[in-house]
């Protein structure tokens, strides 16, 4: 595949795809679900071969949980497009509409982006989730996901094309590219991809972001810290920690780092590392941490702040700290802007937390994997971006629209007003 001639081809029936009625991309998203279930037991067999496949190559633990698609998968992709469904249409929103002067009328509009490429991680969940929300926002998706996952993918995509095509969709609206040399191909497609969404490691972010001109949107690690403030209910701080750390071990809003409050430390270390034992977790603590551990049953090795990192796996850090602004610094400073959270029954300190922590998505009281399109009520997610331009947090509907100004008029030109024959008066319409 020349992937820059597919490109240009997908790029010419984007403004096609951006004048879809919003009736039209639902039915096509209803099809689209229809479908999936019907050729449930085929996309099964295809994920079979690529499970035999990570199996036989000795794929990491973290990434064969991701790879995994089975019927409680498809059923949440699914509920996940009748919720994108349910929505409202993200598209011909007026978000701004001001008289300049009599018969001059300005109005901002809410548009597709158009031509997006996404490359993510080994997750045939994201493909479903990645088209559906480009469906239902009028936009053209490029899409090259983990070669882990690729008979899954194949057949994920291949339904979802036909179905929209079936739909009334034109021919070309969608891409999937497979071959790992094809990125950097598609990264020298600029003019004829608008934005691109890369969802990995750090590293692999850093390169993408380094090696196009392309706008890049998305995150790159995935370091969520939970704060326990000595006004925490201690009971609640374990179950939230251990959920946050256990329901979804490699994903990336798992809880990574513990900041523990040192006028709670002596109680809350004990069953913090009871529970996590409990589970499979290993604690990996700074001194004054593994000081209050039972050196014979607990689970855990001491480490230095230096070596907090994102695990992706059964394994937390964890460090005491003297307040909430010492907790909020070193959050700012370490974390990756994804999301984080404080435990306290103090209202005063959670308040304070919001305000100051400088990330995505800052909780109070509750797990960091609530950070999720689909528990935000998007529907879904194309990615989570810890960026403060245009997207951020789990990206929706919302955050795959931009925006365009329309201005009618009557014969108006600008000299009218540059000379004193006219001037503006600039009232805005409820």
């Amino acid at each position: 595949m020349v992937v820059k001639d597919e490109v240009a081809k997908i790029h010419g029936v984007a403004p096609m795809v951006a004048a879809i009625s919003n009736e039209k991309r639902c039915e096509a998203l209803k099809l689209v679900a229809t479908r999936l279930e019907e050729k449930a037991d085929e996309i099964f067999a295809e994920n079979k071969k690529d499970l035999d496949a990570a199996a036989e190559n000795g794929v990491a633990d973290a990434i064969v949980k991701r790879l995994k698609f089975n019927e409680a998968k498809l059923k949440d992709v699914i509920a996940g497009i009748h919720q994108l469904i349910s929505l409202s249409d993200p598209i011909g929103k007026v978000t701004l509409d001001r008289e300049l002067d009599k018969d001059l009328r300005l109005t901002r509009v809410t548009c597709p982006i158009g031509v997006i490429g996404i490359i993510f991680e080994a997750r045939p969940d994201a493909l479903v989730q990645i088209s559906s929300l480009c469906i239902r926002s009028g936009n053209c998706p490029v899409l090259k996901g983990g070669k882990e996952t690729t008979y899954t993918n194949r057949i994920l995509f291949d339904i979802i094309y036909n179905a929209v095509l079936e739909a009334g969709f034109p021919e070309g609206c969608m891409l999937q590219v497979e071959q790992h040399n094809e990125i950097d191909e598609l990264l020298k497609c600029e003019g004829l991809v608008d934005l691109l969404i890369p969802r990995g490691s750090n590293k692999f972010v850093q390169y993408i972001m380094n090696n196009t001109r392309i706008p890049v949107m998305g995150h790159a690690d995935g370091i969520c810290h939970i704060y326990v403030d000595k006004a925490a209910d201690l009971s609640k701080a374990v179950s939230i920690i251990v959920d946050a750390k256990i329901q979804y071990t490699a994903a990336c809003n798992a809880v990574e780092t513990l900041l523990i409050h040192k006028d709670v430390a002596q109680e809350f270390v004990p069953m913090l590392a009871k529970a996590l034992k409990e589970n499979g977790v290993k604690l990996m603590g700074t001194k004054e941490i593994t000081d209050l551990l039972d050196k014979e049953n607990d689970i855990y090795e001491t480490i230095s702040e230096d070596d907090f990192k994102e695990y992706l796996a059964l394994m937390v850090s964890a460090k005491t700290v003297e307040s909430v602004d010492e907790a909020v610094n070193f959050i700012n400073k370490h974390g990756s802007h994804h999301t984080d959270s404080i435990v306290t029954e103090d209202e005063a300190a959670a308040a304070r937390f919001l305000q100051l922590v400088d990330s995505a998505g800052v909780y109070h009281n509750c797990s960091t994997r609530f950070a999720d399109g689909f528990r935000y009520g998007f529907g879904a997610e194309v990615g989570i971006s810890t960026s403060k331009i245009h997207a951020r947090g789990p990206v929706g509907l919302e955050g795959l629209v931009t925006y365009k100004y329309m201005l009618r008029g009557n014969g108006h030109i600008v000299d009218d007003y540059a000379t004193g024959k006219k001037e503006f008066h600039f009232k805005d319409i409820d």
